[in-house]
């Protein structure tokens, strides 16, 4: 454990923020290509009740020793600064360069499928059955029409519980289950207007969801590691629908400062020769940050075992 290493980690940290900010995008897929997804759950399920009687009894030398406190202090001050710093950067791209925005993304997304790809191969008829089922569910799940929940703690608790599950598991966008729950909007507007309120009942859903749900992937990892891992690369496949660039506005609504924001798109084909260009720019550019990425995991003697 040295300073480089928890530089790094700040630096992942600050992406994996980034990334959450966008519908579509999953902060769970940078920790994966990062090569942090191992340690990052392992922490997480640190956190139980047998940590809780450490805390209780005042036994912090043991507490430490059993939660990676510096490595969750680094990633959180990277998600943090990302989250505070870029959401207003983040909104006013997505308002006057959607399309170059999403093809940046899009080529990270491709990117990481293709890391993914290249640890997981040579795949067997059950392996390519679990892709073409995780891709296939994730393209139905996506698709769906936004739903408009009351604006009331309950459901921005009930949401930060569903969209951290989502945000753990590469492919996934918790930002873009948001988008369909209807609560993306007034999430972004809590950290914009710094509601610290509603914030806290936003951070409570996502601390019961996360504790729980990371057992499942826990488990998973540690029974079935190789179909599982095939198993989330069909899962990004399929999220690719949710940040492809051209999109069209079907529907709009009100946001709290008046202003016309869209509420539902759907997919259409490019009809700018221009914008096709630039976008396969920025799509490489997004895939070159994912090798980037992979170059900043930690080296073998950092790097937990593979059981989760």
């Amino acid at each position: 454990m040295n300073l480089l290493f928890h530089l790094r980690v700040a630096v992942i940290g600050f992406i994996m923020g980034a990334a959450d900010l966008v519908p579509g995008v999953s902060g769970g897929t940078i920790a994966f290509v990062s090569g942090i997804y191992d340690r990052l759950i392992n922490g997480i399920k640190s956190f139980d009740f047998g940590s809780l009687r450490l805390l209780l009894r005042g036994r912090f030398r043991e507490l430490f020793a059993r939660i990676p406190v510096l490595f969750f202090c680094a990633l959180g001050l990277g998600l943090l600064t990302a989250i505070f710093s870029l959401s207003r950067v983040l909104t006013g791209l997505m308002q006057t360069h959607p399309v170059q925005l999403w093809a940046f993304f899009f080529g990270l997304v491709l990117g990481s499928i293709l890391l993914l790809m290249k640890e997981t191969w040579r795949w067997r008829a059950a392996d390519w059955t679990a892709f073409i089922v995780a891709a296939a569910v994730t393209y139905w799940l996506v698709g769906h029409d936004v739903v408009q929940t009351p604006p009331t703690p309950i459901f921005l608790f009930l949401a930060g519980a569903i969209a951290i599950c989502a945000m753990i598991l590469p492919g996934i966008s918790g930002s873009y289950l948001l988008v369909i729950m209807g609560k993306y909007q007034q999430v972004l507007e809590a950290v914009n207007h710094r509601d610290f309120a509603s914030l806290a009942i936003f951070v409570s859903g996502i601390a019961v969801g996360i504790l729980t749900f990371v057992r499942v992937v826990s488990w998973l990892l540690r029974t079935w590691r190789h179909v599982t891992l095939v198993a989330l690369t069909g899962i990004m496949a399929g999220a690719l629908r949710t940040v492809w660039p051209w999109k069209e506005v079907v529907s709009t609504r009100l946001n709290s400062k008046g202003e016309l924001v869209p509420l539902l798109q759907v997919n259409i084909l490019p009809s700018n020769a221009g914008d096709i260009g630039l976008a396969l720019l920025l799509a490489l550019l997004g895939a070159g940050v994912v090798l980037l990425l992979s170059r900043l995991s930690p080296d073998h003697r950092d790097t937990p075992p593979k059981s989760a």
